[in-house]
C-alpha cells in the first residue's frame, strides 16, 4: 500500500471518528462560522466543562480544532476550526441578516479586508467599523488589497456606534473587539480570532491575515441571506 495514500486514509479516518459524536459535531458546526472560547461554547451548547474538554481534546488530536491565546485578554483562549480540515463541509445553519458589519479595534486592517472580500462573495450588504477607529486605513492594507484585486483606496474608518443598525450581523475579526462587544446584549455576533498583522508588521503576517479572512468569508457567505429570501 502506498505510504502517502495510507497516511491520508488514516488522517481522514481520525476526522470521521472525531465527528462521530453529536456533541463534537455540534462544536464543529458552531466553529464553522466563527471562533469561540471554551466557556462560550459550553454556554451556547449546554455542555458541562469536563465533557466539553473531552470533546475538544479529541477534535484537537484529529487536527480539526486548534486553540490560540487572545491578543486582547491574554487569560482567554479561543478555539477555531483548522483551515481545510473539513474541505467541502458547508455551514449547517442559515443566518438571516440585512447587513454584515465586520469589526476590529482600529478599523484599519482586518475589518476593511473582510468587508471588501465579502463584497466579492455575497450579495448581502456589508460594511466595517472599529471600537477605537484609527485616523486612516493602514497603507500596507491598501497596498495588499490592491495586490489581490480589491479597492480600498477611498476607504475610511468609522466608529461602531455610528455604523451599527438593528438586526446587523456583527463579525468581530479581532479578540479585543470581540471582548469589548460583550456589552452589546442580544446583538447577533460571530468572532474570528485573526492575529493583528500590524503588530508583526512583516509581509507574511499581512498575507496570512488575508488568507485567513478570505477562507472564513467563503465559509460564512453561503450561510447568510437577506431576511426576505
Amino acid at each position: 500500500m502506498n505510504a502517502d495514500w495510507s497516511s491520508s486514509v488514516e488522517a481522514r479516518a481520525r476526522v470521521h471518528a472525531a465527528l462521530g459524536d453529536p456533541g463534537r459535531l455540534s462544536i464543529v458546526d458552531r466553529l464553522l462560522l466563527g471562533d469561540a472560547s471554551p466557556g462560550e461554547l459550553g454556554h451556547e451548547l449546554g455542555l458541562p466543562t469536563n465533557l466539553l474538554a473531552h470533546h475538544v481534546k479529541l477534535l484537537q488530536e484529529a487536527g480539526v480544532v486548534e486553540r490560540r491565546r487572545s491578543e486582547g485578554d491574554r487569560r482567554r483562549t479561543y478555539l477555531r476550526l483548522v483551515p481545510r480540515s473539513l474541505s467541502g463541509l458547508l455551514p449547517a445553519v442559515a443566518r438571516p441578516a440585512p447587513r454584515v458589519v465586520f469589526v476590529c479595534t482600529h478599523n484599519s486592517a482586518r475589518s476593511q479586508l473582510a468587508a471588501a472580500l465579502w463584497g466579492r462573495a455575497s450579495h448581502v450588504p456589508a460594511t466595517s467599523a472599529g471600537t477605537r477607529p484609527a485616523e486612516r486605513v493602514h497603507p500596507r492594507v491598501v497596498a495588499l488589497a490592491r495586490h489581490h484585486g480589491l479597492d480600498l483606496d477611498a476607504a475610511t474608518t468609522r466608529h461602531i456606534e455610528q455604523t451599527l443598525h438593528p438586526d446587523d450581523l456583527i463579525v468581530a475579526v479581532c479578540d479585543a473587539a470581540h471582548e469589548q462587544l460583550t456589552r452589546l446584549a442580544g446583538a447577533e455576533r460571530l468572532h474570528w480570532s485573526i492575529p493583528d498583522p500590524v503588530r508583526t508588521g512583516d509581509d507574511d503576517a499581512f498575507e496570512r491575515a488575508y488568507a485567513d479572512i478570505a477562507d472564513r468569508v467563503q465559509r460564512l457567505a453561503p450561510a447568510v441571506h437577506l431576511p426576505q429570501e
